[in-house]
């Protein structure tokens, strides 16, 4: 079964989107110190300041000593020193070991380590020096011994240009010496959502709600995942459905920020004003997607002041789950880009599907799962693009081809919530 000739197909969308994310690239640089830098994107590459391990040293606690001077099991040396993690020793003498702990410089001299436990300390008999081992192994020369830039080699890119910084790329950034970063500055995003129904928690109590009014969730998701995917976020509230209200809000919004976002009023109803305001105040294309929920996405750019660049434009659909999901799957890889990284295809992972979906849409279906105590996939039961419980609930998305039933035990694509916002 094949979606409609006239939806298009997510993968055509995405070329769409990253093609105009492409075009008005954000090329504004900031350094800025490494402790700060979490999730920033890298504009320049990080080159190793130093060896890693700078020096030799052990793995364990032990005893540094010449394999070659250990022949057989009970050998005993005499102990010349002792090097905890920080202390350099002297050069190690033929015929002796050095007591050793983890970190510490390995000795001139010393090519291996011996674990304490495979060893045994014996006292000096005159309680002078630092008595003997007895070395309960033959050791082999390079055995628990980190080897000077085993890890990284000095003046080697350990981070490229277009790397997110991970906590642990924090770390292995500081672990070559470097103090600030230079990161493209971040997407500045404008978000406002459209309709009459909605209202804020919190102005409005619940006994107070009007007929056909609801609480607006997509301001405060659709926030979340733009801070979440590293934007700083513009919250310009709810816009009234009304033309020039929507008109004089998309020119403001497209002062200082590289995106607009709006979630609901992109299908073509008499009150849906999105389509005719973003066209008098720039482009605008309206696409019919071949994926549920979601279908509605509406993409284009409004005209800025005073020699400004265009600011993009994203229409998203009223539903909450739609929103969510559109979010995931067509804007996270557009803010993607506007970061400075390259395009990644999506990271299914084929887990075991412990439920039947007999009756498969026309349209590519992304469907609430989560991960059960079985290794398998549980499904939510309501996939009703209005049931935000459900993305709650669940750990990610099914991706299910258009019309393609899933039979209990089947191995289905799934992917992530975390795997989405950070592709």
């Amino acid at each position: 079964m094949k979606s409609s000739p006239d939806l298009m197909s997510l993968e055509d969308a995405l070329a769409r989107l990253i093609s105009g994310a492409q075009a008005c690239p954000i090329r504004e640089v900031q350094q800025i110190p490494l402790h700060d830098a979490l999730n920033r994107v890298l504009a320049a590459p990080i080159r190793a300041l130093i060896n890693v391990p700078p020096a030799d040293n052990t793995s364990m606690d032990g005893y540094a000593l010449r394999a070659a001077d250990v022949t057989q099991v009970g050998a005993r040396l005499p102990v010349s020193q002792r090097l905890p993690a920080g202390q350099v020793g002297q050069r190690l003498q033929p015929g002796t070991a050095a007591r050793i702990f983890t970190g510490a410089q390995l000795p001139a001299g010393a090519d291996a380590v011996v674990m304490q436990e495979q060893c045994e300390a014996w006292a000096a008999p005159d309680g002078q020096g630092m008595g003997e081992v007895a070395v309960n192994v033959v050791p082999q020369a390079g055995q628990w011994v980190r080897r000077r830039g085993e890890d990284v080699q000095a003046g080697s890119v350990v981070l490229e240009s277009g790397a997110r910084l991970t906590p642990q790329a924090m770390g292995l950034a500081a672990s070559v010496g470097c103090a600030d970063v230079e990161v493209w500055r971040r997407p500045r995003v404008a978000l406002f959502s459209t309709g009459d129904e909605l209202v804020m928690p919190g102005e409005v109590r619940p006994e107070e709600l009007r007929p056909g009014a609801i609480y607006n969730s997509n301001r405060y998701t659709l926030r979340g995942l733009l801070l979440a995917a590293g934007c700083e976020v513009t919250d310009l509230g709810i816009v009234p459905d009304r033309l020039d209200a929507t008109r004089e809000l998309l020119r403001g919004a497209a002062q200082g920020h590289d995106l607009i976002l709006t979630s609901g009023g992109v299908s073509v109803g008499e009150e849906d004003h999105i389509k005719p305001a973003v066209q008098a105040e720039g482009s605008l294309d309206l696409w019919q997607m071949a994926i549920k929920p979601g279908k509605p996405l509406a993409f284009g750019s409004v005209r800025g002041r005073g020699g400004e660049g265009p600011c993009l434009f994203l229409g998203l659909p009223g539903n909450p789950v739609s929103s969510f999901v559109t979010f995931l799957v067509a804007v996270a890889p557009l803010l993607r880009v506007m970061q400075g990284m390259s395009p990644q295809p999506f990271k299914p992972q084929l887990l075991r599907a412990d439920f039947a979906w007999p009756k498969p849409d026309r349209r590519r279906e992304f469907l609430r799962a989560r991960l059960n105590a079985q290794g398998g996939l549980d499904v939510y039961a309501n996939q009703s693009s209005g049931v935000l419980t459900s993305a709650v609930w669940a750990d990610g998305l099914i991706d299910n081809p258009p019309g393609a039933a899933i039979a209990q035990g089947q191995l289905v694509r799934f992917l992530s919530f975390t795997d989405l916002l950070s592709s």
